[in-house]
């Protein structure tokens, strides 16, 4: 039987030393394992619980540590993560099942001269109270919630201290998993019944949210082509967009898909949608996607969003969802909050580059749909503002931030624009 503790230090380990993604890590070693869901769901919870409180529990452990976190053996600063997560934030796991679990693994393994050390740096964390800042300076708040400092700044930069608590408050709960309904093929009441899981079908028209995840690329029902995956936030944003049947549409950024299905489904298949990317393999991403979904008006292309495709034409509606820092899923993807700003520097200019070749594309009386995941207003509302003050032939029809503590959805901005 697979040791779940063992399997969640591993994938941990793949994660930081290939700087890989968390999910399709997951996914992988998910692949060559016994575990039942009940197994795979605790192994999921320890590493993207350790994921999101790195920055909390390295500062935790230091204070007990003579040797400092980047020269700690690999295996052993892992299992040191684990189990003090386990110890400090998993309340159904006894305080000493996770010191002595811990020691096990570093016992049978290479590194096992570090038993004692792990034994006594998680025994003196057993006896020390107060081990998290409770202050409100940036770095207390970075430590407190396991956030990078430039994120903690920029939250309060641009929108005061009590609200950026809230939301780094909000980016270590629990991400529900909102599916949206294929109407092409059910409705809201036929995929409740058949799925058969508690759900609320009450915030959002053609969207359920589940109560607790499940195995979705083994669901019948998903192979079935009845739902996909898609947080309310970017839902909203596609239903003040709007297209219709008959029209002809650019998701000018579309991998991988999920608002360019919906956009479909409202367009009830009738139409067309050119679905573009710049790789190749995201793009066969949105054509599985629409095959299974039993969607046809769907092109999905290669196709680099900066520079301007004369031979694509003129559309009645252009969504625009750029890429960005993604500080709005972070609860979603904790990968995200171990980039640095120097990642970003020159993120702007993309975006905004993008947003003024999309518009090319638009019809007279057009519209067009910029959106982000994230809630930085240099990538929102600047780059918004400073479009409508270099374009006079646009205007600003709707501008929403869906915010996390608010809003109950994932962080989100959308600006409406209309060609005059």
């Amino acid at each position: 039987m697979t040791n779940q503790r063992k399997l969640a230090v591993s994938i941990l380990l793949k994660i930081e030393n290939d700087n890989a993604y968390s999910n399709l890590t997951l996914a992988s070693f998910f692949k060559d394992t016994d575990l039942n869901n009940e197994g795979k769901a605790f192994v999921s919870a320890l590493v993207y619980g350790v994921l999101d409180r790195k920055i909390t529990l390295d500062f935790v452990l230091s204070k007990f540590m003579k040797t400092p976190i980047k020269k700690t053996a690999p295996f052993t600063l892992c299992v040191l993560r684990t189990a003090l997560y386990q110890i400090m934030f998993m309340d159904k796991v006894p305080e000493s099942a996770a010191v002595n679990e811990a020691v096990k693994l570093i016992k049978k393994s290479k590194e096992n001269r570090n038993a004692g050390f792990v034994n006594a740096v998680l025994r003196s964390v057993l006896r020390t109270e107060n081990l998290i800042p409770q202050g409100e300076s940036i770095k207390d708040l970075s430590l407190r919630f396991s956030a990078p400092e430039w994120i903690v700044e920029s939250f309060v930069c641009d929108y005061g201290k009590e609200t950026a608590i809230k939301l780094l408050e909000e980016s270590l709960k629990f991400a529900p998993v909102t599916l949206r309904v294929n109407t092409l093929k059910t409705n809201t009441d036929e995929l409740k019944e058949k799925l058969g899981t508690k759900s609320d079908d009450t915030v959002f028209l053609n969207s359920l949210i589940l109560e607790k995840g499940f195995d979705l690329a083994n669901n019948e029902l998903y192979k079935q082509g009845l739902f996909h995956v898609q947080d309310l936030a970017s839902q909203k944003a596609i239903s003040v967009l709007c297209p219709k049947p008959n029209e002809r549409v650019l998701d000018i950024c579309a991998a991988p898909g999920g608002k360019t299905f919906t956009m479909a489904e409202l367009m009830e298949n009738n139409g067309e949608i050119i679905a573009c990317d710049l790789y190749e393999h995201r793009v066969g991403l949105i054509d599985d996607g629409a095959k299974r979904l039993g969607i046809n008006i769907i092109k999905p292309i290669v196709s680099d969003a900066e520079i301007f495709n004369e031979a694509l034409g003129e559309f009645d509606v252009v969504l625009c969802d750029v890429p960005c820092s993604g500080l709005g899923v972070i609860r979603r993807k904790p990968d995200i909050k171990y980039k640095t700003e120097n990642d970003f520097t020159e993120l702007c200019e993309i975006q905004y580059k993008i947003l003024c070749n999309a518009v090319k594309y638009l019809k007279s009386g057009g519209k067009i749909l910029y959106s982000t995941c994230t809630l930085r207003r240099a990538e929102n509302e600047d780059i918004v503002n400073r479009f409508l003050n270099e374009h006079n032939c646009f205007k600003k029809v709707t501008e929403k931030t869906l915010m996390p503590h608010i809003d109950k959805t994932d962080g989100f901005y959308y600006a409406l624009l209309e060609k005059e």
